[in-house]
């Protein structure tokens, strides 16, 4: 048997390589291989054709570099799988990828690289073509000689996205989808760059820097489409990226100064990073909205270590409540697997997320999609839509769980309450967590100084390449040995505990600076004092009472904060600890906030901020659970 260990860091060409993630039939797995490794793919039934680099034209005349892949020997009008791609679409021309996956199945499939990119005209903006490009792809696609009209759309994160925003223009020929990891595509989130009012910089900068290039080779105009044909098999379209000290570039002051000392081309990383969360230059991106409406079967899948799966659980409920037709808001499926981003397919019988074990964590994935589109797309009757609408996978009990509605209905939301004698740094020190409110009125003070902020370790992260910086749960001891970090613990659990939902903590904070950020994380505390992180968030204290205004604060007043932690489902087993961690910075997972009340992007010296949290009667400072009962 072999011990499959997700990687400590996703290379980005292990990212593009991973981009389609989904469900499987059933709440446990379909037979695994004999080596207890991910579930494969299943064996091709044809062989497989491409016709590479069709220029498909959109409405206002752009085309759009498309690779088609056919089965040999299939005869008739045939269904489509539609993948539409930032990352080069030439990286699926392997055996083993999705598209030859699924044309080995008897799909046509096309792989398109999205307006500006690599070999597509037009010019690139993130996201903001990719609602109107994605409904006249399914247009193409569907009006072929070859097709027969029915399109299903597949992939993960930006490959994801794209299928979310699509679905809301609500294209007929478009039967059926399964978007993973796509957790950027609503406001506020905006592209996954933007959490709390901070700037999510460590993914962002990488992702940007090694995907956002905004400009590529392109032939003359007038250029035949034979010829260019011929002479792309000698050229990348792509511009080289010099290596750098990626340490030095994320530490860089001003902030919006990094992308350009890295030495990278021109991407919308400064755009993202300068335009605050209510500006209304984020309009132009396309994202989803509370009112659009949907009518599009989907199958969501994420990961619990995906700094994007509450907002796809968001979307899910979204799909089915503004559903246009029955078939709409009865066919919306989602599955949340351990892993971090879009890793999901490789989990293994011994699967580990960063340093936590979690069990056997393996799902036919590829089988389900299979399934899923044999359904919608060629009419099979396979009970593919009898399977539980949420599937999750509940770690520390390590179990797969069918689920009919998220958050589950019989969720107790239980506060645990901040205590201490004053002294809650670092794990050394007094701080607790308990059902009672604390009686005295105390208060926990550190000195959050932007020089020397707290440092990611592990998390909801993604896209990342910088050693000390990588996805997943990792102990947190190091870092709860610090004085700038809060440290709440209850008591060793006399019986486990489940947490599965929305996870929120509500802080009384006070600073002697304007604006100061406030960081939490749940940390599941094993008995051999290994503290693993389960979710964490962020919140940026002037947007406090809503993104689009800057509340200031006054020296020593105190204020309430609301810190998302997102979604987990995690079971503290008897004699585990539950904690909180509070602190001010979490870097360079999140941009730091130098404390001035200033823009923080453009600035480049910061201060000291003396913070505090208070906990008593009064005020009640208190990390909200939702909690499973045990079953009957």
């Amino acid at each position: 048997m072999t011990a499959a260990r997700l990687p400590r860091r996703a290379t980005f060409a292990a990212l593009v390589a991973l981009a389609a993630r989904a469900a499987t039939g059933q709440p446990a797995p379909a037979a695994a291989p004999q080596d207890g490794g991910p579930i494969p793919m299943p064996a091709p039934r044809y062989q497989v054709r491409m016709e590479p680099s069709v220029m498909v034209p959109m409405r206002d005349g752009v085309r759009l570099s498309t690779d088609l892949y056919f089965p040999v020997g299939v005869e008739g009008r045939l269904p489509v799988v539609l993948l539409r791609t930032p990352y080069n679409k030439n990286a699926n021309r392997r055996p083993g990828s999705i598209p030859n996956m699924f044309a080995g199945q008897g799909y046509a499939v096309a792989v398109q690289d999205v307006r500006g990119k690599f070999e597509s005209e037009g010019d690139y903006l993130i996201s903001a073509a990719d609602v109107a490009d994605g409904y006249d792809a399914t247009t193409w696609a569907a009006t072929q000689p070859w097709s027969n009209g029915k399109v299903g759309t597949i992939g993960c994160s930006y490959l994801g996205d794209v299928q979310v925003m699509q679905a809301r223009a609500r294209n007929p020929h478009l039967a059926a989808m399964i978007p993973a990891a796509a957790g950027s595509s609503i406001p506020y989130r905006y592209f996954g760059v933007v959490e709390g009012g901070a700037y999510e910089l460590l993914g962002g900068f990488n992702w940007f820097r090694g995907f956002g290039s905004k400009v590529y080779l392109r032939f003359p105009p007038g250029t035949p489409d034979s010829v260019a044909a011929r002479a792309r098999q000698y050229f990348n379209p792509a511009p080289t990226v010099p290596a750098v000290d990626m340490r030095a570039m994320l530490a860089t002051l001003p902030t919006i100064d990094a992308m350009r000392r890295a030495g990278a081309p021109p991407t919308d990383f400064e755009a993202t990073l300068s335009h605050e969360p209510a500006d209304p230059w984020w309009a132009r991106l396309n994202y989803l909205q509370p009112t659009d409406t949907f009518d599009t079967p989907s199958l969501q899948v994420n990961s619990w270590h995906d700094f994007g799966v509450a907002e796809t659980l968001y979307q899910f409920n979204l799909m089915r409540t503004n559903a246009a037709t029955a078939r709409g808001r009865d066919n919306q499926f989602i599955i949340v697997s351990p892993t971090a981003h879009c890793q999901s397919e490789r989990a293994s019988a011994h699967t580990v997320v960063g340093e936590r074990e979690m069990g056997d964590a393996r799902f036919d994935y590829w089988g389900t999609y299979l399934k899923w589109f044999d359904h919608w797309l060629k009419g099979v009757d396979n009970g593919v839509t009898q399977m539980p609408k949420v599937q999750l996978y509940v770690m520390g009990k390590n179990v797969w769980r069918g689920e009919d509605v998220w958050p589950l209905a019989r969720t107790r939301y239980t506060d645990y309450y901040l205590s201490s004698g004053g002294r809650a740094n670092s794990r050394l020190g007094d701080g607790a967590l308990s059902p009672a409110p604390a009686r005295a009125a105390r208060a926990d003070t550190f000195v959050y100084d932007p020089r020397h902020p707290v440092p990611t370790v592990g998390g909801p992260v993604c896209c990342t390449v910088t050693p000390d910086a990588a996805e997943g749960s990792y102990d947190q001891s190091g870092v709860e040995a610090r004085d700038d970090v809060l440290v709440y613990t209850t008591p060793p659990l006399a019986a486990g505990v489940e947490v599965t939902g929305p996870v929120k903590v509500v802080l009384s904070v006070s600073s002697d600076t304007k604006d100061t950020d406030f960081t939490a994380k749940l940390v599941d505390v094993y008995p051999d004092g290994r503290a693993f992180n389960v979710q964490e968030g962020i919140l940026r204290a002037r947007y406090r009472e809503g993104w689009d205004r800057k509340a200031w604060m006054e020296p020593g007043k105190v204020y309430e904060l609301t810190i998302d932690l997102h979604a987990t489902s995690n079971y503290f087993a008897p004699g585990h600890r539950i904690r909180l961690d509070v602190s001010s910075s979490n870097f360079p997972r999140f941009d730091r906030n130098l404390n001035t009340g200033g823009r923080n992007y453009d600035e480049r010296e910061g201060r000291p901020a003396r913070n505090a949290v208070h906990h008593s009667t009064v005020y009640r400072s208190r990390l909200v659970l939702p909690v499973i009962p045990p079953a009957p």
